[in-house]
């Protein structure tokens, strides 16, 4: 098991935003589904492009670059052109702080 850590506050997100945090050295994109936090690798797994930079639309998260598509709760590809998943990561609200475990 992990530590959660703070990787910003609620007011940084607005629903249906993505934004890429460094947690402990390492790149993370959150993402406010509907008031849901949900954290992931901020690359993605095909073309390496930053996925905060993606189109969110409820959990699917197309990327930016070539298309490919994530369920970002799961991590897992449901749109070619990547065959790889995305790690997840567990999220926590504290207060006005979105915690993630790293």
């Amino acid at each position: 098991m992990g530590t959660f850590v703070k990787a910003l506050t609620m007011g940084e997100l607005a629903a249906g935003a993505l934004k890429e945090v460094q947690v402990n050295g390492k790149s993370i994109t959150i993402a406010n589904s509907d008031g849901e936090y949900l954290a992931f690798d901020a690359q993605c797994t095909h073309a390496q492009c930053a996925l905060a930079g993606g189109f969110l639309d409820g959990v699917t998260l197309t990327c930016y670059c070539h298309g490919a598509m994530f369920d970002i709760s799961t991590g897992q590809v449901v749109g070619p052109p990547a065959t790889q998943s995305l790690r997840t990561y567990k999220t926590k609200v504290e207060g006005e702080d979105i915690l993630v475990e790293i």
